[in-house]
């Protein structure tokens, strides 16, 4: 028993080391998406190439092979759910796949990974999608030979599925959208007979960035974002990093003639932010100290952003703050207005902006997508007119330019292959999440009408945020909720939201 404490403490000695590398990975890439001049991309690539090398090659040692076998044999692991035993097995869960991917990839994965982000970024401005063609055609055939390198038994996609949501299929996940798409297009179908429109005009007055970024501050803070231990800043798509204890960085953009890009923004970012603190600073580098899942992480975003940010309640708390930041915009706006005209639905070309009610639709046209690109059922010439010709299946509407159309998100330029189909999975953990939530906690709705939300954040971090790894997702689920994943929390949060337009 002694030697395997002392082989136990020696891997988590290490794997805080790589953790430690990892970060300023990590951190390279904030700067990259943040502060870095257009004429560093090539250097940055360099660096980002060499950081994963020292990473992956440090991790895959075969000491850390040994170690984890001797673990795997002696009474520490003895009982599953200890911090033993977790870290154990989800790092040999890493540790295998790890292995199996030649450090050569992994570098050059890196390198293209920053230089398609910065031809994205461009492409995207000027709408120029041949431009960005051929680094998503480098990019389709790192990730196949990635896919080919772990392995998968049916389908090419649910290799690099599985990096993002552990033990997810693409069969399962197409049954979860098939359980979605007809009670959501019927819903829509529904909405857009009623004849009601919300006043969508009020949101689309001039908001000044400065304002904007006060209020979005103020909620980050008031749902319990700490800004000791995080920052706000700028960058052409929003997103959340973790880069350790007491440092999440979250970004947002502005849009002085649109309220609801930054605001709900940030309240979406801050969900992750909340989980990256809330994970036990004790556990840094290990399993234990990570969050489970993309899926169980977007949850978390999909919470605060929309069950908690567009409801009624919170608005009962931030109208009056709101009116007071832009008494210009919002003089002549009711509060029955303002929730209105935010829950509004609708079909719309931008994921990101998308309501709740539709934005799953979106995900499925992307998950539709990448497994016909990466299957080569579908070349990359052809992707814009298929992305177009989906937006009129399913939301019934063309994208006017690609920068509005394929170009609109940043993940296929960095190889985020698989990770789409989390942003749905996310929504069906949110509602089921914050259904149990409210059984347990009574009036959520009395308690953010008066700007409480340390109940929910609480309830979060003891049923979420502390486990790290402890449990796989769809278990998580059920120990949080007594009940497996379902689509019908979703659909009641879903169909009792469009009764502003159906009453």
């Amino acid at each position: 028993m002694a030697n395997a404490q002392k082989t136990y403490d020696a891997l988590v000695t290490e794997l805080r080391e790589i953790a430690v590398l990892s970060s300023v990975g990590s951190l390279l890439g904030w700067d990259e998406r943040t502060q870095l001049p257009p004429k560093g991309a090539e250097h940055r690539a360099a660096q980002g190439s060499v950081m994963a090398k020292l990473v992956h090659q440090r991790f895959t040692s075969l000491l850390i092979g040994d170690w984890l076998g001797e673990l795997e044999d002696s009474p520490l692991v003895s009982i599953d759910e200890s911090d033993v035993a977790v870290n154990v097995r989800e790092t040999r869960r890493s540790y295998n796949r790890a292995r199996k991917l030649p450090t050569a990839l992994v570098e050059e994965l890196a390198r293209l990974a920053v230089l398609a982000q910065h031809a994205w970024g461009e492409a995207k401005q000027n709408s120029d999608y041949a431009a960005f063609r051929p680094w998503l055609e480098k990019t389709l055939d790192l990730k196949r030979q990635e896919a080919r390198c772990v392995g998968y038994q049916r389908d090419m996609y649910d290799a690099l599925l599985d990096e993002f949501e552990p033990g997810e299929t693409a069969a399962g996940i197409r049954r979860t959208f098939e359980q979605l798409r007809g009670p959501l297009v019927e819903l829509v179908g529904r909405i857009a007979g009623s004849g009601r429109k919300a006043p969508l005009e009020i949101l689309e007055r001039n908001y000044p960035p400065e304002a904007q970024q006060k209020l979005a501050r103020e909620a980050a803070a008031a749902v319990g974002f700490d800004f000791e231990a995080g920052r706000l800043d700028v960058s052409l798509h929003p997103f959340c990093t973790g880069l350790g204890p007491g440092d999440t960085r979250m970004t947002t953009r502005y849009d002085p003639n649109y309220f609801g890009d930054a605001f709900f923004g940030v309240l979406h970012e801050t969900g992750h932010a909340l989980y990256d603190q809330g994970l036990e600073a004790a556990h840094f580098g290990t399993p234990r100290g990570e969050a489970v899942s993309l899926g169980i992480h977007e949850s978390q975003s999909r919470m605060w952003e929309n069950l908690v940010g567009r409801g009624r309640a919170f608005w009962k708390h931030f109208f009056p703050k709101a009116r007071t930041v832009f008494p210009d915009a919002m003089r002549d706006v009711t509060e029955d207005q303002w929730h209105f005209a935010i829950n509004d639905v609708r079909p719309s070309l931008i994921r990101t902006e998308a309501d709740e009610t539709t934005y799953n639709l979106h995900v499925m046209l992307r998950f539709d997508l990448e497994q016909a690109l990466l299957n080569d059922e579908l070349a990359p010439a052809d992707l814009p007119a298929a992305w177009n010709q989906k937006m009129r299946e399913y939301l019934g509407i063309t994208p006017p330019d690609d920068a509005r159309g394929c170009l609109q998100d940043i993940h296929w330029s960095g190889g985020a292959i698989g990770y789409f189909p989390t942003y749905t999975l996310g929504n069906l953990y949110a509602a089921q999440f914050f259904e149990k939530a409210r059984q347990d906690l009574g009036d959520l709705d009395g308690q953010f009408a008066r700007g409480e939300f340390r109940p929910l954040l609480d309830w979060l971090r003891q049923h979420i945020h502390r486990h790290g790894k402890r449990h796989r997702a769809a278990e998580l689920v059920k120990k949080g909720t007594g009940k497996d994943l379902s689509a019908e929390p979703l659909l009641r949060h879903l169909r009792s939201k469009s009764e502003l337009y159906l009453k």
